[in-house]
């Protein structure tokens, strides 16, 4: 008998598989997930961070918790992320400045957005909105145009930061229209849309959803949108190529990646819980409400968008000489 048992044991543990990561058996995640936000809470990535860490909380089982580290036009929190352990609880929520752009403009960058990121989702795109304060002279964006030719270097335009998708593209109408406007950057969208409705600057340019019940309560006043088509939250505001600058396209975009390595398992399920989320009529009204357009797709769409976006935008950043 003692013979047969130490032969059964010895079978046993022939048979019983080794131990594998907790991802790869399925487990993840067995705690709660960090989702990188490298802007200040209350602005548009944050809030739509939150909604689809509530949605991923939900299908998941454990707390997607929404950390907001900010500075240096998103890389504080993009850096955070690229030098996180790829094991699926670290992930970044973020726009086009730490994902693509700013590996452009940042001198002595300490990550690399196109190898230290792995793509997940393409979650929504909006369109960026040229927004004045109240009293501001001008009264259309062809006026604002005017009075900043007569007026060089003397009207502010402020921007969520350097670097963000809101300074460059206040770059492009420069370049489009040939006036000279003086940059101001804040350490996000609230500090920004506070000094314009105090008066301290001129002229946003931002990206419109959180800047849309200031204009309906015509607290601010939008001169255009930036993308090809009006928006439909404001459809009274213009295109920028309304007012004669045919070509001009700006578009604000949000997407999650994760350090390079992550479990193509992990991302995978990431993906489907968003693009479920994205295609339910609660989430396209709540999207809606807040001047969005969800997106989804395959990782793989988010990385080819992402390359196309670096090469349209590199010239513009190459032109106006923008360096950090």
């Amino acid at each position: 008998m003692r013979l047969l048992t130490l032969a059964l044991l010895g079978l046993a543990l022939v048979i019983v598989p080794p131990c594998h990561d907790a991802a790869a058996e399925g487990a993840w995640p067995d705690r709660p997930v960090t989702l990188i936000v490298p802007f200040p809470a209350g602005s548009a990535v944050d809030f739509l961070a939150r909604a689809v860490g509530s949605e991923l909380s939900d299908k998941l089982g454990k707390p997607f918790i929404v950390e907001n580290r900010t500075g240096a036009g998103g890389n504080i929190g993009g850096a955070a992320v690229a030098k996180a352990k790829a094991d699926g609880y670290t992930l970044l929520f973020g726009t086009p400045s730490p994902i693509a752009m700013n590996k452009l403009m940042y001198k002595g960058l300490t990550y690399d957005s196109e190898k230290d990121f792995m793509p997940v989702v393409l979650v929504a795109r909006s369109p960026l909105m040229i927004t004045v304060r109240n009293d501001f002279p001008a009264k259309s964006f062809a006026e604002l145009i005017d009075y900043a030719k007569k007026n060089p270097g003397k009207v502010t335009a402020g921007n969520p930061g350097n670097g963000t998708l809101g300074h460059i593209t206040a770059e492009l109408i420069q370049q489009f229209t040939g006036v000279t406007m003086t940059a101001v950057s804040y350490r996000g969208t609230v500090p920004l849309m506070t000094d314009l409705l105090g008066g301290q600057v001129d002229v946003a340019v931002d990206f419109m959803p959180t800047y849309v019940p200031q204009v309906t309560e015509k607290k601010l006043r939008a001169m255009a949108v930036t993308t090809a088509k009006r928006a439909p939250q404001l459809p009274e505001v213009p295109t920028v190529q309304e007012t004669g600058f045919k070509g001009f396209e700006a578009t604000a975009w949000y997407a999650m990646v994760a350090p390079t390595s992550t479990s193509p398992e992990i991302v995978g399920k990431l993906n489907k819980i968003v693009n479920d989320f994205l295609k339910t009529e609660k989430t396209k009204t709540l999207l809606e409400q807040n001047t969005l357009e969800g997106v989804g797709g395959s990782p793989q769409d988010l990385k080819v968008f992402v390359e196309a976006e670096v090469k349209k935008w590199k010239p513009v950043i190459d032109a106006a000489k923008i360096e950090m």
